[in-house]
């Protein structure tokens, strides 16, 4: 308990250094602390509850650190994760991993072993410790550790700095450190409330003119020019001025899959341009003769291992030199905020004549509203399996229009140009460390983020029952989820890996578990999905979803995502 005292001469109380920092927290305006608790994080963790500050708990300490990641994706706030050490700092290194590559503010808060000279108990060995330092530096992520208990709010605050900037960071908090007692002066108002709004867009900056104009010159002599915009042109705001852009060059729309339905319903919208491309976007992306990709990386998925996109002049807009020609080559490179070089290029470009802009022309748009992408495939429904494309279909008139959808990963992401959002801010994928069972976690996170707007978790039954313990976390936190579990009885990706490279396939195939009644256990709404009249009937329940829901949705495992026959395409063409 904290004490009073006289301290040069001012009031002050004496305090643990775990209170001190819980309050500082909440004086930053963080309401809400994602975690796992730990016997070397407990004090800190009830602290943090004291304070007011919510604690969401979850089952492991990967699924809490990419809630916090989610939630971070939905609000655009600093989001505070607090976890153990040792074991529960290599638990969570996965999720660390993820989140220091996804660009959002995430603060990870680790217990980590005492100081040297800290008051160690010499009876034995420490059976937690680990070289959390150098893990986490192995792994590319930046860490924070205060040297003693005068520094602890310093580094606090110095890590959360550096998190708000746009990366995980971790912050090490050694337990006598911790444990330790500090004077505080009984006038400290703590630091500024930094989180009571959005972090604020950092301030771009424009093209230099030469480049402009290069990329205007390309544009002018461009009959049928495409702009694909990735996730940095919509966090820029972009979208009007690529628009204008487009209406001026008469350019197609299109977007990268993190920036899907950015340009939702406009007539010369192509939807997403790569590995998640319908056929009316391949098909007239291959007729462009000029590319300009703003705030677009231009990954393997974008760039569909290197078909996606025609052999003709590209320019690749972005604000860091360093990303434009990083996976491919540019062939004009212009360096500068999304939203003011889209401004620049309107004002630089000439104004084209209709018969000048061909891809606005009666012929292109007659055949892009004539299309619908469910021309795309042949259902392939069996007795007891639905094709997941027809599945997707369905959901996306189901549903209720404004949703979050949130994606774990493997073959199942096929469906993900079947499933529509208001916007890029709706949709999340989470395969920014390639890996499956990450995406539970980041769905909590955003239906924490936004109660009022239904979460729709798609994951695969791999990725499932990685995380299955986190049903329990929905149903204790109230949290708003509709979970679409693809169940294709195996794990789908490696299934066509090996069929694809004729091999036996029988180790990446599961036993045909019904795992409905296990969710209704935990006291959700489960159902189990075998053909879409069984889906139909839940129409209703899918309109307005309330209380947690769980489909368990048996597909067909034959069906393999279009990245699946790319990836070996690609093998093939590098002689593998």
């Amino acid at each position: 308990m904290a004490v009073q005292k006289k301290h040069d001469g001012a009031t002050a109380r004496r305090t643990h250094v775990y209170q001190i920092l819980a309050e500082d927290i909440k004086a930053m305006g963080v309401d809400t602390v994602f975690g796992l608790m730990s016997d070397d994080t407990a004090h800190f963790c009830v602290s943090l509850d004291a304070a007011g500050v919510d604690f969401i708990g979850a089952r492991h300490e990967n699924t809490a650190i990419t809630m916090a990641d989610g939630y971070a994706a939905a609000t655009g706030r600093l989001a505070i994760v607090c976890v153990g050490r040792g074991p529960a700092m290599a638990n969570g290194l996965h999720g660390a991993g993820f989140a220091s590559r996804t660009g959002n503010p995430v603060l990870i808060i680790q217990g980590d072993v005492a100081i040297p000279g800290g008051g160690l108990n010499g009876q034995g060995p420490d059976y937690k410790g680990v070289d959390a330092e150098g893990v986490l530096k192995a792994a590319g992520i930046r860490t924070f550790r205060p040297t003693g208990p005068e520094s602890a709010r310093q580094t606090l605050a110095d890590a959360a700095a550096a998190a708000r900037r746009g990366a995980g960071v971790v912050l090490l908090l050694p337990v006598n450190v911790q444990a330790a007692e500090i004077d505080v002066p009984a006038d400290d108002a703590g630091p500024e409330p930094i989180d009571a709004k959005p972090i604020p867009r950092r301030s771009g900056k424009p093209a230099r003119a030469h480049a402009v104009a290069a990329a205007a010159s390309l544009l002018d002599a461009a009959k049928r020019p495409l702009i694909l915009a990735g996730y940095g042109a919509h966090k820029s705001g972009a979208r009007d001025a690529l628009i204008a852009l487009a209406e001026k060059t008469g350019a197609l729309l299109a977007t990268t899959a993190k920036g899907k339905d950015m340009f939702r319903d406009h007539p010369n919208n192509l939807g997403i341009i790569g590995s998640f491309s319908h056929s009316a976007a391949r098909r007239m992306a291959g007729e462009a003769d000029c590319v300009l990709a703003v705030g677009a990386g231009l990954n393997i998925l974008t760039m569909s291992f290197g078909e996606s996109l025609p052999d003709a002049p590209l320019i690749q807009v972005d604000a860091v030199r360093a990303n434009i020609g990083r996976w491919t080559t540019a062939d004009v490179s212009v360096v500068g905020d999304a939203k003011l070089v889209a401004e620049q290029l309107v004002a630089a470009v000439a104004e084209k004549s209709a018969a000048d802009k061909p891809f606005h022309g009666a012929e292109t748009q007659d055949f892009l509203k004539a299309f619908s992408i469910t021309k795309d495939f042949q259902p392939a429904n069996t007795a007891r399996t639905v094709d997941p494309r027809s599945l997707a279909v369905s959901l996306d008139r189901l549903l209720p229009e404004k949703r979050s959808m949130v994606y774990d990963a493997g073959n199942f992401l096929g469906v993900v140009p079947y499933l529509s959002v208001p916007g890029p801010d709706y949709f999340k994928m989470t395969n920014d460390f390639a890996s499956i069972g990450l995406g539970f976690g980041a769905a909590l996170g955003v239906a924490r983020a936004r109660p009022e707007t239904p979460t729709v978790l798609v994951i695969g039954d791999g990725g499932f029952l990685m995380t299955m313990g986190e049903l329990e976390t929905v149903v204790r936190e109230d949290l708003p989820l509709v979970i679409v579990l693809m169940n294709d009885c195996a794990y789908g990706a490696e299934l066509h890996f090996l069929r694809m490279r004729q091999l036996p396939v029988a180790k990446s195939v599961f036993p045909d578990v019904d795992f409905a009644p296990i969710a209704e256990g935990f006291g959700y709404d489960a159902h189990t999905i075998r053909t879409l009249d069984e889906l139909e009937a839940l129409a209703p329940l899918l309109a307005n979803p309330e209380g947690p829901i769980f489909l368990d949705c048996k597909i067909n495992a034959d069906i393999a995502a279009p990245f699946m026959s790319e990836i070996v395409a690609a093998e093939t063409r590098a002689g593998h």
